[in-house]
Order: C-alpha cells, then sequence, then structure tokens
C-alpha cells in the first residue's frame, strides 16, 4: 500500500514561462531541479504550507503537450480572493471563471496556466 502523496507531474512545452507563473503568480516556491536519466528537465515546486510537490517536466521527445479541457486540475487555497485577482491580472493572468460563492460560503475562481492546465483557487469561508 502507499503511505503519501510524494508529487503531481504537469508536462509543458515552455518551461521556463510556466515556472514564472507559478513562482510569480501563485508564489509557490522552487525546491530543486534536475535532468532525468532520460533527459526529462524537471523542476519541483510547493506551496507554502503544503508538503507535496508538483512537478514540472518538459520532455519534447513525448510528443506535443496536449491538455484536454476539464480533465484535470490543481486546487490551491487563497486568503483573499480579490487582491489574488487583482495581482494574477497584473501578470496578464486573469480569473478565466468567477469568482463564485459555494453554498458553504467559500469563494471559488479558476485561472488558466501557460499550457492550458486549469487552477482551481478557493478562499475558504471567513476569510475577507
Amino acid at each position: 500500500m502507499v503511505t503519501k502523496l510524494l508529487h503531481t507531474r504537469y508536462r509543458v512545452t515552455d518551461l521556463e514561462k510556466t515556472i514564472s507563473f507559478y513562482k510569480d503568480v501563485l508564489g509557490l516556491e522552487e525546491v530543486r531541479r534536475s535532468t532525468s536519466g532520460r533527459g526529462s528537465q524537471l523542476v519541483f515546486l510547493k506551496a507554502p504550507q503544503s508538503e507535496e510537490l508538483i512537478e514540472i517536466c518538459k520532455f519534447d521527445e513525448s510528443g506535443p503537450v496536449q491538455v484536454g479541457p476539464d480533465l484535470t486540475h490543481l486546487a490551491f487555497e487563497v486568503d483573499d480572493m480579490e487582491a489574488f485577482a487583482a495581482h494574477a491580472a497584473r501578470f496578464g493572468y486573469p480569473l478565466s471563471d468567477g469568482p463564485h460563492r459555494a453554498s458553504n460560503g467559500s469563494v471559488i475562481a479558476f485561472i488558466d496556466a501557460p499550457e492550458g492546465y486549469e487552477i482551481e483557487l478557493i478562499q475558504p469561508t471567513g476569510r475577507k
């Protein structure tokens, strides 16, 4: 049996543009970079209060990256949706959907990462 989730991988075409989005727009920390035995360029990131990592992988030999609509997304907690939306827009990444208030009072919105992967943003109930 498995014991814990270590990381989630997303393959991309433009590694540096994607890493810039995750660091500058979302505020993730770059943990490490490496090149795998088969030649994949790998960058591992994490959110400030999380242990699980996100692996961003560039491996052109796998062919073009094809992100399917509504197939997968990462979800991150934000303290202030309005402030986050303004911050992201300054970098050229406006919210793609929302914000919407959920039945439990939390606020939910979405933003698209450079390669088309969808990012869900959740402001928990009682914040701002």
